[in-house]
């Protein structure tokens, strides 16, 4: 029954966030966004209460990216990799795991959920799905250090408890 609630409580927080990205032809993202390049929370539900969530800094961590390859293919979650999705892969943070994950050359941030393990090459944290690669300008690269915190819900414990 617990599970049931948890995966209800994170199903309301996904639709709540409502991140839907439109990608022209020519691969350029068509988003509203503010100076910082960041569309945060408030920016995009006008009545969300900022004190709903807290935002835990977790540093810097060197961030890769993969999908083509892995695209339909099952996650260590036992979800279907879908690439053009914001996910991403971490060797230990719990699946559902939400990270704003923001890079510091461009300023860009996204909200990523973990659904896999990896990376598996050595000195990289983090694999990104191509999506949320593209979204944070690291398509050329292909590898970067990014600030990553992890997303937590106030009150989530408790209600998931009762």
């Amino acid at each position: 029954m617990r599970s049931i609630v948890k995966a209800l409580l994170f199903l309301v927080f996904i639709a709540l966030v409502g991140f839907t990205f439109v990608i022209n032809d020519d691969e350029t993202p068509v988003v509203p966004t503010s100076d910082a390049n960041e569309i945060s929370l408030e920016t995009k539900l006008p009545n969300f209460d900022p004190n709903l969530v807290d935002y835990i800094e977790l540093g810097t961590m060197k961030a890769s990216w993969y999908g083509p390859g892995f695209h339909g293919r099952k996650t260590a979650n036992g979800e279907k990799f879908d690439q053009m999705s914001y996910t991403a892969a971490h060797k230990s943070l719990r699946f559902g795991t939400l990270l704003r994950i923001t890079n510091p050359k461009n300023g860009k941030s996204i909200v990523v959920r973990i659904n896999d393990r990896g990376p598996y090459i050595e000195g990289r944290d983090l694999d990104l799905s191509k999506a949320a690669a593209h979204e944070l300008g690291l398509m050329r690269r292909g590898v970067a250090r990014l600030k990553v915190e992890e997303l937590k819900i106030n009150g989530l414990d408790e209600m998931v408890a009762n």
